[in-house]
């Protein structure tokens, strides 16, 4: 009879971490023990985040070029050179503003019904009052609204809170280095014709403040790297 522990996917997290000394260890302390391996990424912090992440048992690594998709890019870097690949990766925030515990969750249509990529969506109904922006709360609505009009996409969220199959992680080539990376899952993932799902999951307001959302600049950014993945890949 087989050992249970062998047919168990294995599932590992990535963590992009700036500056999320206080909300590190709550967010690796309250991910399932479905996880095998939690990945946090110190993005060039400059507080206790790397030393607070190992010793709440996390593997850390270091990634001193700032921005959001380079802090992933590391971490899939990381897995590529492990001997064995995982079957399912996780993206989740530092800022605890995600319920982690949902993960589960998040990673049961690809455990029950073989999909290949899911996003927690950040529905109204189960958010907290002022845990995203009216910026965010607009450009979620735009982005999703222009990817329904060009290639007939259901997505409703750019959640960071996400599941996917390792190969067809790979498959995706994944690019961006700093805030359009969640965008660019999602339109590559439509592109290459994955089996998809959004998941609705709770979201509360973040530990400290937003390094994208909670700064005009970072905002303005992020919309223009937003829109411009969109605009290149509806003309292709």
């Amino acid at each position: 009879m087989r050992d249970p522990l062998e047919t168990r996917p294995d599932i590992k997290v990535i963590i992009p971490a700036f500056n999320e000394a206080d909300s590190i260890g709550k967010v690796i302390h309250e991910l399932p023990k479905s996880v095998s391996e939690i990945i946090v990424i110190n993005n060039n912090s400059t507080d206790a985040t790397e030393e607070n992440a190992r010793n709440a048992g996390a593997t850390v690594l270091t990634e001193v070029r700032k921005g959001y998709g380079y802090a992933c890019l590391c971490g899939m870097d990381y897995l590529a050179k492990q001997s064995k690949p995982p079957d399912i990766v996780v993206f989740i925030d530092g800022d605890y503003s995600d319920y982690p515990e949902e993960l589960d969750k998040v990673v049961a249509p690809i455990l029950n019904d073989g999909l290949d990529f899911v996003v927690g969506s950040r529905v109204k109904e189960l958010r907290e009052e002022g845990s995203m922006t009216p910026q965010q709360i607009f450009g979620n609505w735009l982005a999703t609204s222009l990817m329904k009009l060009f290639f007939r996409a259901t997505f409703t969220d750019l959640g960071p809170f996400r599941a996917i199959k390792y190969a067809q992680l790979l498959a995706l080539k994944m690019q961006d280095k700093t805030y359009g990376w969640t965008v660019e899952m999602q339109l590559k993932a439509l592109k290459q014709k994955l089996t998809y799902t959004e998941v609705p999951v709770r979201y509360k307001k973040r530990i400290g403040i937003s390094k994208v959302s909670g700064t005009v600049k970072g905002s303005i950014f992020a919309g223009i790297k937003i829109l411009g993945w969109i605009f290149k890949y509806s003309i292709k």
